[in-house]
């Protein structure tokens, strides 16, 4: 198993059995992004950890501004740096990185990747995992929902959490039936969530305002998720269940989602049929 950064230094075993929520993420500042509501459940917690796992070497990644003529082996050395920062910054239990490039996780064949998070899972044990949903629009955060999806199945269910959920990043989830989204509420600590997100300047000043954009995002979420009542949080976070496709192994990934979208379509066409269109 890759040797994890520690924070507080606490003794590597008793670092990870802590963790009550892990997040799962493809790549240096994905967790930020996704798994907040993780990260804000162990804020300044003496009893609940979040530990994170980043999947990605960091490589590959668009450059302009100040990292413009970085190479590969320096921008990795940036973003890994970075994603240590915002461990220590959020007080995480312990943080992974296992350098795996993109290419690999979206080998099919390549069972490396859900080997490690299986065995990351063991030692942690978390009631909650956070990691890609699978209609997320970038094929590695679906290699990473995939192979922690098949970690898991490779597991017995002694060691399944009580929540899994796909979040979103590279595709809201808006167009999810409002039944079945988990909304989760991260509207505390708002400086926090600032102070992470502008860690990943890598990426900021590569020309994409990620800090901006995910704040607005979980903003929007919050404003819009129900138009006929004031507002109960200020930022949310949309999530898909994803425990069904624990608890039925033979269930696949593509029908699970497809049933989803196929909701969606049945309430826009019942709303529209409603209204004679």
């Amino acid at each position: 198993m890759t040797l994890p950064h520690i924070p507080d230094a606490a003794e590597l075993p008793a670092a990870l059995e802590r963790t009550t929520h892990l997040g799962i993420g493809a790549h240096q500042d994905d967790l930020e992004f996704m798994a907040y509501h993780g990260i804000l459940a162990g804020y300044d917690q003496a009893d609940q950890w979040f530990t994170g796992v980043t999947c990605t070497d960091g490589g590959g990644s668009a450059r302009t501004g100040p990292f413009a003529n970085y190479s590969d082996e320096e921008m990795k050395a940036v973003r890994h740096q970075e994603q240590i920062d915002a461990a220590n910054l959020g007080q995480y239990a312990a943080q992974f990185q296992l350098g795996k490039p993109s290419s690999t996780i979206k080998d099919p064949a390549d069972d490396t990747l859900a080997r490690e998070i299986a065995e990351i899972i063991r030692k942690t044990r978390p009631q909650t995992i956070y990691t890609h949903q699978p209609a997320d629009k970038h094929a590695t955060h679906i290699g990473v929902f995939l192979s922690t999806l098949q970690a898991l199945r490779s597991l017995p269910a002694e060691f399944h959490p009580q929540e899994f959920l796909g979040c979103e990043v590279w595709r809201d989830l808006d167009w999810l039936p409002d039944a079945k989204k988990v909304a989760l509420n991260v509207s505390a600590n708002p400086e926090l969530a600032e102070k992470l997100n502008t860690i990943f300047q890598s990426q900021i000043a590569g020309g994409k305002n990620y800090h901006h954009a995910v704040i607005g995002r979980r903003t929007a979420n919050a404003t819009f998720s129900n138009p006929h009542a004031t507002d109960d949080a200020s930022q949310i976070i949309f999530a898909i269940d994803m425990m069904p496709l624990l608890r039925e192994p033979s269930l696949s990934v593509a029908d699970f989602i497809l049933s989803l979208v196929d909701e969606f379509r049945s309430e826009v066409a019942s709303a529209l049929t409603t209204l004679g269109a």
